[in-house]
């Protein structure tokens, strides 16, 4: 076969990634450009694990959508993906851990390796606290298209039509909540992991050019909605297809000038197992969560006397709780979930002076010290760096 000299014309695909610059919100901006191409190249750093690293056969667990890698990662979320094929049979074992939720998501397609999604899309959820696994448990889940003949352990639904599987470990409380410790292996005859040939390499490393537009094409599209239907500062609750069937998603675009202040104010729900509320930049990727305060949950944020939440963006550190930090975006993406929750209350966005910001909070908001926010911000740091992310 013919093999090019060089390996440039096989990532020539790379260039519709930035075609999408324009479904940017401005197009025709230096640093929006600039943007773009990072994100280009987190999404095809993360396509090497997608099309490389494992098959259906021989199935190893890969990062997904963690911080350095592609598009609105939740910050509580740890995510793992797997190839798998719906006519064989797995199984995952090892340990639950601590943290609030472990589920497993099986699809015909992962978002970003084909075209257009599939429409049924081989959706199957198996969530461990449905499973009544509890916290710190020993495990083994079975999956597959139908229940093995006489086992009555635990067993969770493929569809026959998917092709993926993927996983999240959501943690509430950082510094003290364990990630689960999992294994993945096919229950079926297969042979040896084989050399790939060389047409089937370079067909993969065409399909790895491909992904960074198709997640745009994707992506994109969901944050400009949003803006298009209601504007900016305004949150509009949505339930994704596909995404965990018991959470509401509330997103919003913000929007703010340097010496302002945006106050977001929600009534809790009496029942909240999990929620919480993030920033991303105007590409829909999660802004800075290691080193910056741009994302909160319930484990975390302090409320109002009054039992509701306030939290304050803006693009100096305002001395409240609750700062939600843009990192030098004055403008992007708002995303919250409620999930589990016996209420989903919608928030509400005040536009305000960074100057005037106290007399638009309750008297008792307590003052926030810049010793006080250091600290806050070398825990956060050392918990995020302690889970596996990659």
């Amino acid at each position: 076969m013919h093999i090019e000299p060089a390996i440039l014309p096989y990532l020539a695909d790379l260039e519709g990634a930035v075609a999408n610059l324009a479904d940017t919100w401005r197009p025709d901006d230096p640093a929006y450009r600039a943007d773009v191409y990072r994100q280009t190249m987190a999404s095809l750093s993360y396509s090497y694990f997608m099309y490389f690293h494992a098959d259906a056969e021989h199935p190893d667990w890969a990062p997904l959508w963690n911080p350095v890698y592609t598009l609105q990662p939740n910050p509580d979320d740890i995510y793992t993906q797997s190839p798998i094929r719906g006519d064989l049979t797995y199984r995952v074992s090892g340990n639950r851990g601590t943290c609030r939720i472990l589920s497993f998501t099986t699809q015909a397609a992962l978002s970003g390796t084909v075209d257009a999604m599939p429409r049924p899309n081989g959706h199957n959820e198996c969530d461990t606290n449905d499973l009544g696994i509890a916290l710190g448990e020993d495990f083994s889940i079975v999956f597959s298209a139908e229940r093995p003949a006489g086992y009555e352990g635990h067993w969770a639904p493929i569809d026959r039509s998917a092709r993926g599987m993927f996983t999240r470990f959501r943690m509430y409380d950082w510094e003290r909540e364990v990630d689960p410790v999992l294994s993945i292996e096919c229950l079926d005859p297969v042979p040896p992991k084989p050399r790939l040939a060389p047409e089937e390499i370079l067909r993969r490393i065409g399909e790895m050019a491909k992904l960074p537009r198709r997640k745009t094409d994707l992506y994109y599209p969901m944050q400009n909605g949003v803006k298009e239907r209601v504007g900016f500062n305004v949150f509009e609750p949505v339930r994704y297809p596909g995404a965990l069937v018991k959470q509401t998603y509330w997103p919003a675009c913000f929007q703010l000038e340097d010496d302002e202040a945006l106050i977001i104010e929600t009534e809790i729900p009496a029942r909240a197992p999990y929620w919480n509320v993030q920033l991303n930049d105007p590409y829909f990727n999660a802004l800075e969560y290691v080193y910056r305060l741009s994302s909160t949950n319930g484990a975390m944020a302090r409320l109002s006397s009054d039992g509701k939440f306030r939290a304050v963006i803006a693009l100096t550190d305002p001395g409240v709780p609750n700062w939600l930090d843009p990192a030098g975006y004055n403008e992007g993406g708002i995303y919250g979930r409620w999930y589990d929750c016996d209420s989903e209350p919608v928030p509400t966005i005040t536009r305000v002076r960074l100057a005037d910001l106290r007399s638009h909070l309750p008297e008792d908001t307590p003052v926030v010290t810049p010793a006080e926010r250091s600290e806050e911000i070398r825990r956060r740091v050392a918990a995020c760096q302690r889970r596996r992310r990659w």
